[in-house]
């Protein structure tokens, strides 16, 4: 996926993204107004108190067949930087199983970052060794695609923070079943 590929520029300010989200809300599909659709609920906590994270909105159709359109919308919610003491979102989340067996034995789990393949599943090398094992099968909502770039995994795939604002409000990332995070 080239487009998941993109680095962030330094100095980048989180304050244009943050006009980009606002700007978007203000826009509504057709699928908003056809009346299959009951009206969104609240939005979710952010999946990160810091570091830009991502928080969502579900409603349900209330049709007896099926709606068009999507569920569930996102937006950037947490835009702040975290502290240094705070370390890599990534390497909280590799950290998390580290009193957990692997094949008998207990590790010390460091991230494994970049992954051109799949870069929202967590990829954990234990330390000291040249193990390295996906831990799960996509990282926490809000964890950085690329270490150096300011695109999300979200719901396991790499959304362009460009789009990211977007998608939530005029499509480019559906899901047509109901999503239920694990955050």
């Amino acid at each position: 996926m080239e487009c998941c590929r993109r680095r962030a520029t330094p100095g980048t300010p989180l304050l244009f993204l943050a006009f980009l989200l606002l700007s978007s809300r203000t826009a509504r599909s057709e699928e908003d107004r056809d009346g299959l659709w009951d009206a969104w609920g609240p939005w979710s906590e952010c999946s990160r108190t810091c570091g830009g994270g991502a928080s969502y909105s579900l409603r349900r159709c209330l049709s007896s067949k099926s709606c068009e359109g999507r569920n569930i919308r996102y937006r950037t919610c947490s835009n702040v930087d975290c502290p240094p003491e705070a370390g890599d979102f990534r390497a909280q989340q590799c950290s998390a199983h580290n009193d957990v067996k692997h094949h008998g034995q207990f590790y010390e789990w460091l991230p494994v970052s970049n992954d051109p393949d799949n870069p929202c599943s967590l990829k954990c090398q234990a330390k000291g060794t040249a193990l390295v094992v996906e831990l799960a099968p996509k990282v926490l909502d809000g964890t950085r695609c690329y270490t150096e770039s300011l695109d999300m995994c979200i719901s396991g795939l790499c959304q362009v923070s460009a789009g990211f604002f977007s998608f939530s409000f005029f499509g480019g990332f559906c899901v047509s079943s109901l999503y239920s995070p694990a955050i």
